[in-house]
């Protein structure tokens, strides 16, 4: 077992020791979830799930919220901010943070590492350790930050969300190998608060294999998008509640045009049951999707641990 397959599968402890009641963020007239790459998919998803709370929200990535925030809220001022970084030295998203709080912004903090420059730069710090060999590719981190988010919004998050989605995992990698074989087009499907998270999917299995990946709103792919579909194309479609047999319709399109459907609570060529409140069914997921894009960067023998072009850290002169 390499290095990151380890981060993935070990990772279920730790979601253990980060579950816990956490005071719930204030209510503003807007709050804006801030991060970069992995980071803004989540804060993707958690402006979502706040919405659908009653909470008014709205995601941007670090560097937009740093140097355009009135494209993205006219009244900075009347904002919070949950800014996220596994490292807490992402340079955006901690000038960003900076710059909030300058502005009049409570600012709050999701990260792995309690000694960062975030951490020192936020009115509050919610913190949680996170799988110790985790190297560039987050895994572990991701999901331990869309957990305490959602936490944060006031969520509920059950420990038994950790044995479903460690079922999730194993369900899908005993099937994996028939349904990734001869496939090099990739589609990541998801609304709402779904998302981020499959945003985060594509991301997670674009660069650990270097795979042509995308995502996309479940019905926004007739428009276009779904002129790639052919032989050799995978979808994997994360099934809302509220829109699944729509969802349902549009997989048996990509299906009658030669793709493979993995369906996460929903039908595919193989239908994975989430048994998790729609709000966290996100979460459950998650190392799934990671374990997909480490599966399929060990068919194209691609060491996951070093993936091209990345580091750890962003950091920015």
């Amino acid at each position: 077992m390499g290095v990151t397959e380890q981060t993935i599968v070990e990772q279920f402890p730790y979601w253990r020791a980060a579950i816990a009641p956490l005071a719930p963020i204030a209510d503003m007239h807007l709050t804006v979830f801030i991060g970069c790459g992995t980071s803004y998919n989540l804060a993707l998803s958690l402006a979502a799930l706040a919405n659908a709370s009653g909470r008014p929200a709205i995601a941007a990535p670090g560097g937009e919220w740093l140097t355009r925030p009135k494209n993205y809220w006219p009244r900075w001022s009347e904002t919070q901010v949950v800014a996220l970084s596994r490292s807490g030295e992402t340079t955006e998203t901690v000038a960003a943070a900076k710059a909030s709080r300058a502005a009049g912004a409570h600012v709050t903090a999701i990260t792995a590492e309690a000694e960062s420059a975030l951490a020192k730069n936020c009115d509050r710090l919610v913190f949680a350790r996170t799988h110790p060999a985790e190297g560039i590719v987050m895994t572990s981190s991701a999901s331990l930050m869309l957990l305490l988010g959602t936490q944060l919004i006031g969520y509920a998050v059950p420990p038994s969300v950790t044995d479903t989605a460690q079922g999730l995992l194993e369900g899908l990698d005993r099937r994996l190998p028939a349904l990734i074989a001869g496939r090099s087009h990739f589609v990541f499907l998801g609304g709402g608060a779904l998302y981020g998270v499959a945003l985060e999917g594509a991301l997670k299995l674009m660069e650990m294999s270097q795979t042509f990946t995308q995502a996309f709103h479940p019905l926004e792919y007739r428009h276009g998008p779904i002129s790639l579909v052919d032989e050799r194309t995978v979808g994997v479609v994360l099934y809302g509640a509220d829109q699944r047999d729509a969802e349902a319709t549009l997989v048996r399109e990509l299906q009658q045009k030669g793709a493979r459907v993995i369906g996460f609570g929903g039908p595919g060529d193989l239908s994975l049951d989430v048994p998790a409140d729609p709000a966290i069914g996100g979460l459950a997921c998650l190392p799934a999707l990671q374990l997909l894009g480490e599966r399929v960067a060990q068919a194209r023998n691609i060491d996951t641990v070093a993936p091209r072009h990345l580091t750890k850290v962003v950091t920015l002169a």
